[in-house]
This record gives structure tokens, C-alpha cells and sequence, in this order.
């Protein structure tokens, strides 16, 4: 009787260590489906670090296929990748950073979604800025949330957190498992996320909608179908700058962006490539994707490992003004 118990146990206790997912093992392509691959811990990239995204204030293009809306609010480039000056009779024309007017024309755009994007950008170019969730003081959800300039990735075996300079957004992604059958939608959605050999994959659905919601800069519109798929991979300094400089052709350089994180120029080793791509049947004729370049990030108050404050709702650089923030015109006392 003891014996019997005993191989019982260790039978058990065999099935309950196959049933354990490893590093690496994760969720495929597929929403909600479990992968049986595994990858050893010392393969798994480390991108733990602050990181910065000079570029802005769309998304970059891809090097091929549908893309993203772009800004019609065009200018010359002041500076370069490097951040350094260029000659404004011969620098690029870019998207302006401080005019977010979308073009609705862009062929991803069902008539309905370039509608809305056409009113944002009469409200941008007529009224002063059109709300969106920067100085709305909402929260940006995703992919919006990709805009800023500053983030951190925490990594950790069975899960990737993300922190975002702009007013503390945080984000969590789960490994190895997939999507709840029944999921409540929210700012961020729900995100789960695996390892493909080098590559961070990362999978959101359950994206809510809501006032301010939109997924980029311009007002573009979607809806709760919204799915989007990340994919983070290391490269080394050269193919950053090969990149970056395809992405310069579009948006403005914004090295010296006052979002608390700035570039280190002089870090030339790993940065990260994010390329996403978005589908939402019911606001796009056509699945489409964009790039972000990521650059060795540090503190602009000196120290690397400085997160910098920035709550949006007491940042002193007028966000009062446009957000919905409660103000008295005259004093209770």
C-alpha cells in the first residue's frame, strides 16, 4: 500500500514539473494559443534598461507596405540623428512636432475613421490643439501609448513590465499564457507575450474605447476589435542609425524633448527595434504596421537609474489650460 502511494506521488509530482511552462515557452501567433516551444534562459535578450525614442510625433513608416497615418503639418528638420544642426535650405521635410494634423486620406482609413480624422485636424489647425490623451490627462492605451519618449522595461521570468515617462502608465505583460476567454476591455488591453529566439512578441487585444481614445496622435479612431502585435529585437548601433535615418525622412528628431529622458549619443552599443503591427476590421481596410527605433536612454536630472517625475495633471508647462483639470477663476477665500 505505502509503495503504491509512493509511486503515486512521484508520478504526480513528474506530471505537475511537465505541466510547469519554462522561459521562453509562450503563447504563438495565434490569439489565446499556447506554444510547446521552449528556450533556455541564456538565449532570452535582455532588455531591461531605460530606453528613448527620439523620434516623433507620428509613428515611422515601414521599410515596406501599408503604414500608419502621417502628419500634413510639415516643416524642415532642425537637427539630426546625432543632434547636430543641419542647414535649414537643404535639411528634410518632416512632420512637425508641435502640429498633429493627420492626413485622412491615407488609404488604411475606412470612410468613417478618415472622417474623424479629418475633424481632429480641423480642430488642430482652427481651435487650437485637438484633445487627445496627452492634454487630456487620460490615459493613452495602446498603441498610442508607444508615442513617448521615455520607457523602461522591467523583465523578469514570467513577466515584462513597462513603464512609461508620461504621467507614470504602466503596462504588464503576462508570458507563456494566453488571453481569458472572457476579457473586460481596458486602457492597455491584455497583453501576453513570448519569445521567438530573439524576439520579444508581444500580443493585445481587449483594447477599450472610450473619450480621448485613439491610436496614434492624429485622432485616428478604433475599436474594440483592435489588435496589435509587438515584436522586440536587439540590434546593434549601425542598423539603429540605418533605421533612425529612414525614419528622420518622416519625423522630427526630438533628442531634446523635455520628457525627463534624454538620448545617450554616446552609447553605441545594443538598441532595440520595436515594429508593430495594428489590425481592426472595423475601422481599417487593411491591416497596417510602423516602427520604432529605441536608444540608450538616461535621466536628464544625472543619473541613469532616475525615473523622472512627470504627472500630467501637475506639470506646470500649461497642461492645465487644455486638459479638463478643475481650476477657480477666482479664489474660494
Amino acid at each position: 500500500m505505502d509503495m503504491r502511494r509512493g509511486n503515486f506521488l512521484l508520478l504526480a509530482s513528474l506530471a505537475a514539473m511537465a505541466a510547469t511552462p519554462a522561459l521562453g515557452q509562450g503563447a504563438g501567433p495565434t490569439v489565446g494559443a499556447a506554444s510547446t516551444a521552449t528556450q533556455s534562459a541564456a538565449s532570452v535578450p535582455d532588455f531591461s534598461r531605460l530606453w528613448a525614442n527620439s523620434l516623433g510625433p507620428g509613428f515611422s513608416p515601414p521599410a515596406s507596405g501599408p503604414g500608419p497615418v502621417l502628419n500634413k503639418a510639415r516643416a524642415r528638420a532642425a537637427v539630426d540623428i546625432y543632434g547636430k544642426p543641419l542647414n535649414p535650405a537643404t535639411a528634410p521635410i518632416v512632420s512637425v512636432g508641435g502640429r498633429r494634423v493627420g492626413d485622412d486620406t491615407a488609404p488604411i482609413l475606412q470612410p468613417w475613421a478618415a472622417q474623424v480624422v479629418k475633424e481632429h485636424a480641423d480642430k488642430e489647425l482652427n481651435a487650437g490643439p485637438a484633445p487627445n490623451p496627452i492634454n487630456q490627462c487620460r490615459p493613452g492605451g495602446m498603441p498610442f501609448v508607444l508615442y513617448n519618449y521615455g520607457m523602461e522595461m522591467i523583465q523578469k521570468r514570467d513577466s515584462i513590465t513597462f513603464l512609461y515617462v508620461f504621467d507614470h502608465e504602466v503596462r504588464h505583460v503576462r508570458l507563456n499564457q494566453a488571453h481569458p476567454a472572457q476579457l473586460t476591455p481596458s486602457w492597455s488591453g491584455d497583453s501576453v507575450g513570448h519569445y521567438e529566439g530573439d524576439t520579444l512578441v508581444i500580443d493585445t487585444v481587449g483594447i477599450k474605447t472610450g473619450p480621448y481614445t485613439m491610436v496614434d496622435q492624429f485622432g485616428t479612431p478604433h475599436t474594440e476589435a483592435l489588435h496589435v502585435i509587438e515584436r522586440y529585437r536587439l540590434i546593434d548601433y549601425q542598423a539603429a542609425m540605418q533605421a533612425l535615418e529612414r525614419g528622420a525622412k518622416e519625423n522630427a528628431n526630438m533628442i531634446g524633448n523635455d520628457s525627463g529622458v534624454v538620448t545617450d549619443l554616446n552609447d553605441k552599443g545594443k538598441h532595440m527595434q520595436l515594429e508593430i503591427t495594428v489590425e481592426d476590421p472595423g475601422a481599417f481596410t487593411t491591416p497596417w504596421s510602423a516602427t520604432v527605433i529605441y536608444r540608450p536612454g538616461v535621466s536628464a536630472y544625472g543619473a541613469s537609474s532616475d525615473f523622472p517625475e512627470a504627472v500630467c495633471a501637475e506639470n506646470p508647462h500649461e497642461l492645465a489650460r487644455q486638459a479638463a483639470v478643475p481650476t477657480a477663476d477666482k479664489p474660494d477665500f
